[in-house]
């Protein structure tokens, strides 16, 4: 009934993916189904009785089904997606004018008793044009988030060296727009003072470009395996793709966060040139950045097979593996990361020997008890020959691990 239920609510979710908050409740319903039916299942209620007296069909048939209930849910997890990201397009442009009306009202009452002067009119003209580009922008990426686009990688999630980058890249052009409004004449604009935060820039750009080739060169390499996500979060900023905090993402925020502030300040404190970034913050910049950018090469692990052997019940005697007999495959990195939901899960497939089995889902109270990262169960088809097969891996990134060789007897 859950899953009925989650089937006959996206169909509403399907037909009105426009609207923000059918979409954000068609998710949240089918998640809710999924979760509800998984435990259910792992309580071993709701099988059939047709296939209940066999173990192996039972299984199968669980599988069957939380598979189509998985693409259910990520089927409404694009959705809420799309929806997530029509929000946040007129979010980010609110935040925008809303930016430009507040510090019209700073400089109108700051004004009062000390004066209109020539470098309020030049903020206030920079603000507009900043605004009005940046509107047109988020209009040209309006199927994208707006201004969100830029900072998405091409795994759909949000980037973090690129929202640092764009961050710098705001306030430099900010600090020349307001500098060539206030001294129209002027050509210079202080760029010896500045040379901390033009450093700082060709820091964080260099990043940007170097943590794409990284991560361009080891999936190349069948080194890195990357999992593209549903939609992005902002919680990819921080954490990794399996929505852990980073240590390396963290620090990387705040350090550049934390010197990108001093340097607004500066700029407000001699609005007559380009700030001043002390040598030591840019030093310390420059530290924060090797580190994440560290923390990129050491990414990824490909997927290797350790063993092949015979899974075992309890009462079962030792004997060699058999056609039909289930077989446990242990190694590492069989679930890459961003992986675990169980969409992905059931994209992972074993190929023994000409033939690939598609893992069973196995559902335990809260989770799964197979797939796991270091260990699969599948069991050997009826097509698989007797004699030596090879066996090895697929991820749900794509990726083949190592081949290992079993005996298969009559």
């Amino acid at each position: 009934m859950a899953v009925q239920e989650a089937r006959q609510y996206g169909e509403h979710a399907t037909a009105c993916a426009g609207c923000a908050h059918c979409g954000g409740a068609g998710h949240r319903r089918a998640v809710a189904a999924f979760l509800a039916r998984r435990d259910e299942l792992a309580a071993g209620h709701g099988v059939p009785a047709a296939v209940a007296h066999s173990p192996v069909a039972a299984r199968q048939w669980v599988s069957d089904e939380l598979a189509q209930s998985a693409r259910a849910v990520a089927v409404r997890d694009r959705e809420a997606g799309a929806a997530w990201l029509d929000r946040v397009r007129r979010g980010t442009l609110g935040v925008v004018w809303g930016a430009v009306l507040a510090l019209l009202l700073g400089q109108a009452l700051t004004a009062v008793g000390a004066g209109w002067t020539g470098a309020r009119t030049a903020g206030l003209c920079t603000a507009l044009v900043l605004a009005v580009l940046l509107s047109a922008a988020a209009h040209v990426h309006r199927s994208r988030g707006g201004l969100l686009a830029p900072l998405i990688g091409e795994d759909n999630r949000l980037s973090t060296t690129r929202a640092v980058a764009a961050a710098w890249l705001l306030l430099l052009g900010y600090t020349l727009l307001f500098l060539a409004f206030r001294s129209p004449g002027a050509t210079a604009f202080g760029l010896a003072r500045g040379a901390g935060l033009l450093t700082a820039l060709a820091l964080v750009s260099a990043l940007t470009v170097a943590a794409r080739i990284v991560v361009t060169v080891g999936i190349a390499a069948r080194r890195l395996q990357k999992v593209r996500a549903d939609r992005p979060r902002p919680s990819d900023l921080l954490c990794d793709d399996n929505g852990r905090a980073d240590l390396a993402d963290v620090q990387y925020l705040l350090v550049s966060g934390s010197v990108l502030v001093l340097a607004a300040a500066g700029l407000a404190r001699h609005p007559s040139g380009l700030p001043e970034v002390p040598w030591t913050l840019v030093l310390l910049l420059g530290g924060s950045a090797a580190w994440h950018l560290a923390a990129k090469c050491a990414e990824g692990v490909r997927p290797a097979i350790h063993s092949v052997v015979r899974s075992r019940e309890a009462g079962d005697l030792d004997a060699p593996i058999r056609t039909g007999d289930d077989i446990e495959i242990r190694g590492y990195g069989f679930v890459p990361p961003g992986a675990r939901a169980p969409d992905p899960l059931t994209r992972l497939v074993v190929r023994i020997g000409p033939v690939h089995a598609h893992v069973p889902l196995v559902p335990v109270p809260g989770g799964f008890a197979n797939p796991t990262d270091t260990s699969l169960t599948v069991p050997l088809p009826a097509d698989v020959e007797p004699g030596r097969v090879e066996v090895s891996v697929v991820t749900a990134a794509g990726l083949e691990s190592n081949r290992v060789t079993i005996d298969v007897v009559d």
